[in-house]
């Protein structure tokens, strides 16, 4: 492996509930992507730590977040113009649900709340057929369940974007921005037993969406994360 570590640009953390039970999101991350949490370092960024130049990391993941990116914090303005630096660097990068929407915004996208509403629990997507050309997904079902857990969305593409894979509530599920640089909306960093803790919690809070929201583990969707950090370390 490179001798420069593998960033987690941490947008924000789990709840205090299913921190206990399952870990943070940085955990999360190294446990299911089976990277070695010597050669990785989290930088906080809502916690207002700052990445290092992307030229520093072998490759980046930028993780969830309970905040918005319409709301344009000014962390989340920063982590954006990082992201545009990355780009320009050809830093591998994969963002994740906030991450995946931070990085349509720093590219020109839109994002908003979702008009078909709070996608929560384990749900089925659907990969293009532009799919079929991509290393990360060979080999997985056209179809495969997944874990998912927001409110606001991708409702329009950055110049550029590749659709990769959708669902019925979310057109924009999988996207590819350039040769090494993907996002998902999708947690493939949640198993079914965080996906569970996740909708506990909900049904806690009375949130609608969480009534009936299926919870099982989405290997499918873990391996495209593990392929990703594999293309980059190997």
């Amino acid at each position: 492996m490179s001798a420069k570590p593998f960033l987690i640009l941490q947008t924000g953390h789990a709840s205090p509930e299913v921190r206990r039970r399952c870990g943070d999101f940085d955990a999360m991350f190294l446990r299911m992507a089976g990277l070695d949490s010597a050669r990785a370092v989290c930088v906080d960024v809502e916690a207002g730590e700052r990445p290092n130049k992307p030229q520093a990391y072998v490759g980046a993941l930028v993780t969830g977040s309970d905040a918005y990116v319409t709301d344009r914090l000014p962390w989340s303005e920063a982590a954006a113009g990082w992201l545009r630096d990355a780009l320009d660097a050809e830093l591998p990068v994969l963002g994740v649900c906030y991450g995946h929407q931070l990085l349509a915004h720093a590219l020109g996208g839109t994002v908003a709340n979702n008009p078909a509403g709070e996608e929560l629990g384990t749900l089925e997507i659907v990969l293009s057929k532009l799919a079929a050309a991509e290393p990360l997904l060979a080999g997985l079902p056209t179809r495969f369940d997944v874990n998912l857990a927001h409110e606001q969305t991708v409702v329009e593409l950055p110049k550029g974007a590749t659709v990769l894979a959708t669902s019925a509530g979310d057109p924009h599920q999988i996207l590819r921005y350039a040769p090494r640089v993907w996002s998902t909306q999708f947690h493939p960093e949640f198993d079914g037993a965080t996906m569970t803790a996740i909708v506990e919690r909900e049904r806690e809070r009375n949130n609608p969406a969480a009534r009936g929201a299926r919870t099982v583990d989405a290997p499918h969707g873990r391996a495209f994360l593990q392929r990703f950090v594999a293309s980059v370390v190997a």
